[in-house]
């Protein structure tokens, strides 16, 4: 069926909109999309969102992560086999993750990685008939922000509260960030990383971002005070 931007779609669904962008400018095609001969159609159910200039993909409500190249995920490592290290995503299998993959690895200069570590990763291959392969490096070969996350605290959530937090019009993590100093981490996996100055500080970022997924922005600015309230004495 042939459907716009915002209708809920349905697999098998396509949408001529994306097509005719294509023909003028770049399209960037996300979760939930792919193209077919001439067209584009929906593979997942959900709401088709647009962003511009041109990026689409369809939110939906899912529990399993599917691996999609360019997404900065948090993973495990698992197990060490030669000069890979197999890192658990929450997909349907594990990831590979070269030692090469990081900041000024050489042979001779390996990265200190061991099973049980978690890393911040950005997906490189994606691919129903490839094994998924991460990176800890950009495109100019710089770990930035990527790389194994030490000490802190994970923890598991929707894959739609990811996509919520990282809105940049949520108001969640900028009136956090005022109230006390943490480090977070979101990976589009449904993995979340924080590191506060205190355990109780860090849990409670936690409990912050897990008790936004169903709240508005002004529900959310006002259980992020109520929490500041209660860490500095106010609030018994």
């Amino acid at each position: 069926m042939k459907i716009s931007i915002g209708d809920v779609v349905l697999p098998g669904d396509y949408c001529e909109e994306i097509s005719q962008v294509a023909e003028k400018s770049k399209v960037i095609i996300g979760p939930g999309l792919r193209k077919e001969v001439d067209r584009v159609y929906i593979t997942k159910p959900g709401v088709l969102k647009k962003r511009n200039p041109g990026t689409f993909w369809v939110d939906s409500y899912q529990k399993r992560y599917v691996p999609s190249r360019g997404e900065n995920v948090i993973g495990v490592v698992v197990q060490k086999a030669g000069d890979i290290f197999r890192v658990e995503i929450g997909g349907s299998i594990t990831a590979a993750l070269s030692y090469l993959s990081f900041e000024g690895a050489t042979k001779k200069n390996r990265p200190e990685v061991q099973v049980g570590d978690v890393v911040y990763a950005k997906m490189l291959v994606a691919s129903k008939d490839m094994e998924p392969e991460l990176v800890c490096v950009d495109s100019h070969g710089k770990k930035g922000r990527l790389g194994v996350l030490s000490d802190g605290f994970v923890f598991k959530c929707s894959l739609n509260l990811i996509r919520k937090i990282l809105n940049p019009n949520c108001p969640l993590l900028e009136t956090l960030k005022n109230e006390w100093p943490f480090e977070v981490a979101a990976g589009m996996n449904g993995r979340i990383w924080i590191k506060a100055n205190s355990m109780r500080e860090t849990i409670a970022v936690g409990n912050a971002i897990l008790g936004a997924e169903y709240l508005n922005d002004e529900e959310i600015r006002s259980m992020c005070n109520n929490i500041a309230a209660i860490l500095a004495g106010h609030v018994s």
